[in-house]
């Protein structure tokens, strides 16, 4: 999941890529997962001749699952392989920009990110966040590139784009956390951890960092 797992500067930050690298087709850091299942049972049959059979039931028109539907699943998830599948899901919705060509140059730039071609993934996307500068995976995704080249400065600054267009993005707020930690901010570090777990309360990374931060400050205060 382009930022997810990481700890271990390329792990962790590839949670964007952690999440950016791992969804599929569409470059993402995410990981894949088997979606859970979405069709309820079919009703019992009903003998109150006002109720709709079974049938009925079935052509009836079902509300789609939006994003903001699998965030709220994704806050009160407590199981962490169920709440992976809706990050997962979450992360393909990131993905999607609407574009064929933007979609395509997204794909080139993974396909460079995974063979450590940072300077060619820094083209196709420096391409993606001028042609669709509204679509927030793009600003991620060159924020995952800057990191692994080292770049901090310029990967904060593409995650602070990231999360003006969607300030739920999970991943990116993790990609922050771990920037503040290198530079020693351990404070601001463990406030972005924080608001990981509001939104994703159950990152195994973020849950760690939380509760080895808050001992690490607890201990220095002494």
């Amino acid at each position: 999941m382009p930022w997810i797992s990481f700890f271990g500067m390329r792990s962790v930050f590839a949670v964007c890529i952690t999440l950016s690298l791992a969804a599929g087709a569409a470059p993402a850091v995410a990981q894949s997962g088997p979606s859970r299942q979405e069709t309820p049972f079919a009703p019992l049959p009903s003998d109150d001749p006002q109720a709709p059979d079974a049938a009925q039931e079935q052509a009836a028109p079902k509300a789609p699952i939006t994003i903001d539907t699998l965030f709220v699943d994704l806050k009160r998830e407590r199981n962490e392989k169920a709440a992976e599948r809706i990050a997962a899901r979450i992360q393909d919705r990131w993905n999607r920009s609407g574009s064929a060509s933007i979609d395509l140059m997204m794909q080139w730039a993974q396909k460079a990110m995974e063979e450590q071609k940072f300077d060619v993934a820094l083209d196709f996307l420096d391409q993606v966040v001028t042609l669709a500068p509204d679509y927030a995976e793009g600003w991620n995704r060159r924020a995952t590139v800057h990191f692994m080249m080292r770049g901090y400065g310029k990967s904060m600054a593409d995650i602070e784009h990231t999360l003006r267009l969607e300030p739920r993005h999970f991943g990116a707020l993790a990609g922050m956390a771990q920037i503040m930690e290198m530079r020693g901010r351990k404070e601001l570090a463990l406030e972005a951890w924080q608001k990981v777990l509001d939104i994703y309360p159950m990152m195994r990374s973020a849950q760690d960092r939380v509760s080895a931060l808050s001992e690490e400050l607890a201990g220095e205060s002494i």
